[in-house]
């Protein structure tokens, strides 16, 4: 019979070192013997990296760079996107965009909606840039490759 025990890390815990003296007094009782070998350490998988074109966030002139080229976007595409890029993997409701972004809740919601479709179409379809969360609302495309530059 084998029993594998998988004990990561270099210093194995005082549980870990009474369970093997457990499982080896049960193994010499009836004749067996107990090995101790190293486990074999996966080694951690690369994260991947983006691709597509690559859109750079100036804040200090309010410029959206995709690769190298100015896109116009207007003070709210700008702000929306900002917004975004500065939290990713968030999921943010139409009202928090509005409170968020435009400072104010008293517009429709619909607004954030079209500010979003003339974000998209300025970017491009290869740029994957907000997602929608359906039944809740937006947030930044995990493979969105956008740097913010607070200094330009």
């Amino acid at each position: 019979m084998t029993l594998a025990i998988p004990l990561t890390g270099d210093a194995v815990s005082p549980q870990a070192h009474r369970l093997l003296a457990a499982v080896r007094e049960l193994v010499e009782l009836s004749r067996g013997t107990v090995t101790v070998e190293a486990a074999a350490v996966p080694e951690p998988e690369p994260e991947p990296v983006p691709s597509g074109p690559e859109v750079r966030l100036l804040t200090g002139s309010r410029q959206v760079l995709l690769d190298g080229e100015p896109v116009p976007l207007t003070r709210l595409e700008f702000d929306l996107l900002l917004y975004l890029a500065e939290r990713p993997r968030r999921v943010f409701s139409r009202a928090q965009l509005l409170a968020g972004v435009w400072g104010y809740e008293r517009a429709g919601e619909r607004t954030v909606d079209v500010h979003v479709r003339r974000l998209r179409l300025k970017l491009g379809a290869s740029v994957p840039a907000v997602t929608t969360v359906y039944g809740v609302g937006y947030r930044l495309a995990d493979d969105a490759r956008i740097t913010i530059m607070p200094h330009d």
